[in-house]
């Protein structure tokens, strides 16, 4: 009996349930603490750029692409470019939850929405329950943690700009609290270049209705809009506080850049009203995430569980995590293939088997060591890694490990063994391996 039981319903807690799901969990339970499934994904929208390119279609090439195809499903615009970015495709928002939702009817996943964990109880060093905040008890064989790192809100306030209103909505549903945490793991927190914790989210979304009608336009039809800043209004110094580093170039302090995903995702944490409202074509300007995106935006990476490469959590014997509590992995992408392998792993963990740890020949896998080892130190500590850009999409070019080559890509994963592994049961899988 495989009884797996998933915390956080937001991409990374989505791709653990189907990947235990597929794997031959008996049951799959997902508890999301707000009304609406994939948390930041609600204002993401962004795929498949520079090296996410790979590891999605190594996710595909393993048998855990389903998530991928909802993106698809859901796609505005295909194969675009913008400044640092090459082959994106940009999802609407809108559309993307009810397209997750489908995916997880389809496979018989059971998620309880308004479900916050507010607390758990163990025996020995093992999670026997967690507890809700309507003192509902679920029990489990194996838990996998996807609640983020971002809240609560005296968390924004003590190291960002205070509470912006985000997607988040700890106020409406409750502050994220941390299973780790809770099960008495020392966990760590990321810190910005200059030693000081915590990084902020790094894109707005404003009303596309409210830019002008020329702006709005090119959005619809090419995807995305450069727009160049008067020298009186840049402002430079806010790349340096962004969780997404690989968005952190010169082009985006010396322009306003917007993709379309629905509505218009403004490639800056914040911008002051007033000196937005001062560019042509933003004189309406008004921002839809955060509520408060001129004076800033959610702060995270304030809970990363100490894991290793099978993303089973240090210190408790049955917890697993993925997305941004396996380390300062940012984006959709990373979260989707990091909850993948904890939810796989969870129900190999449940059948005693062998945990699958991915090769480091592929990009997934050498992501996943790199990165926890790179926690180790204070440097590391300090920076974020992603497939798109920054130190992590040099170290993959530098590697040889970046390519868009898909029939490339299929014979890397053939070669190391893992085809189709998300695909089977875990029991088979590992008597594969």
């Amino acid at each position: 009996m495989a009884r797996i039981v998933v915390i956080g319903g937001g991409w990374a807690g989505c791709g653990a349930a189907i990947a235990a799901k597929k794997a031959g969990a008996d049951e799959v339970i997902l508890l999301e603490r707000t009304d609406m499934l994939l948390g930041t994904g609600l204002v993401g929208g962004i795929m498949r750029n520079n090296g996410r390119f790979t590891a999605t279609e190594e996710a595909y090439a393993m048998g855990g692409g389903d998530l991928f195809d909802a993106v698809e499903e859901a796609a505005r615009h295909r194969n675009i470019e913008f400044p640092g970015h090459k082959h994106v495709t940009l999802y609407d928002v809108a559309k993307i939850e009810p397209a997750v939702r489908r995916v997880l009817d389809r496979l018989g996943i059971k998620y309880n929405l308004m479900a916050r964990v507010r607390d758990i109880t163990m025996d020995g060093t093992k999670i026997k329950s967690v507890i809700t905040d309507k003192d509902d008890e679920v029990y489990g064989d194996v838990f996998v943690e996807a609640t983020g790192t971002a809240g609560p809100q005296g968390h924004c306030s003590k190291y960002g700009n205070g509470c912006v209103m985000c997607i988040i909505r700890c106020p409406s549903f409750g502050p994220r609290i941390s299973v780790a945490a809770r099960a008495g793991v020392q966990e760590m927190m990321g810190r910005k270049a200059d030693g000081s914790y915590a990084a902020m989210s790094g894109s707005c979304k404003l009303h596309k209705e409210s830019l002008s009608e020329q702006i709005a336009k090119e959005l619809d039809s090419k995807g995305v809009v450069v727009v160049p800043i008067p020298e009186d209004l840049k402002k430079a110094e806010s790349l340096s506080i962004k969780a997404c580093q690989q968005y952190a170039l010169k082009e985006f302090a010396d322009n306003i850049i917007l993709l379309d995903t629905g509505h218009a995702k403004l490639m800056s944490p914040y911008y002051p009203l007033d000196k937005l409202r001062k560019i042509p074509g933003f004189e309406n300007a008004r921002y839809e995430d955060p509520y408060a995106g001129g004076i800033g935006n959610s702060m995270r990476f304030t809970a990363l569980s100490p894991r290793d490469n099978a993303l089973k959590v240090n210190g408790v014997d049955n917890l697993f995590c993925g997305g941004e509590k396996a380390g300062l992995l940012v984006g959709h992408t990373e979260a989707i293939v990091t909850g993948t392998l904890a939810g796989h792993n969870a129900v190999r963990h449940a059948f005693a088997k062998q945990l699958l740890v991915l090769s480091e020949t592929l990009a997934t896998g050498d992501a996943i060591a790199h990165v926890r080892e790179q926690m180790q130190t204070e440097d590391g500590l300090k920076l974020k890694y992603t497939f798109s850009g920054a130190q992590y999409f040099k170290r993959m070019q530098e590697k040889g490990l970046y390519t868009t080559d898909v029939q490339a890509i299929k014979e890397r994963v053939e070669k190391a063994g893992l085809t189709s592994i998300y695909a089977r049961s875990a029991k088979e899988a590992a008597a594969c391996r």
